[in-house]
């Protein structure tokens, strides 16, 4: 299973070729990243982690790959799903499709590895229970 998190393609995302500027694909994976929190928590459930609980989750690697371009007013369709919980690390894959496309093109395919830190000390700690139950129905199969 995936979460799946729309968004239209604004004026400011796109480059002076009038396509999604590569950076802004990142930028789309981690509002993803929020709205599920929001989704599945409330409005607050991501800001609370972060200032209440102390736990962030740091990139500490990331790569995408881009197959079809999007342009200022299609929709991006954000797939977000969990390749791997590890002891102290999640990686995310994210595929933006063109959405309202009768064809649905896949248009960009990336992966976001995030440690799990306690912002107080700045140090890995064990992915918390409660994030992993968040999580859990979003891993994907084993291959």
């Amino acid at each position: 299973m995936s979460f799946v998190y729309a968004t239209p393609v604004r004026f400011s995302d796109v480059d002076h070729a009038g396509i999604v500027y590569f950076p802004r694909f990142f930028h789309m994976f981690h509002t993803a990243f929020e709205e599920l929190w929001r989704a599945r928590l409330g409005a607050r459930a991501y800001v609370d982690l972060l200032d209440r609980d102390r736990i962030g989750f740091p990139a500490v690697h990331a790569d995408c790959d881009f197959k079809a371009p999007l342009r200022f007013g299609d929709t991006a369709e954000i797939e977000l799903s969990v390749v791997r919980l590890g002891g102290t690390s999640i990686t995310f894959r994210y595929r933006i499709y063109r959405g309202g496309d009768a064809e649905r093109p896949l248009c960009a395919e990336g992966r976001v590895v995030c440690a799990v830190v306690d912002l107080a000390r700045f140090v890995s700690v064990a992915i918390p229970e409660r994030v992993l139950a968040l999580l859990a129905d979003l891993v994907e199969p084993s291959s």
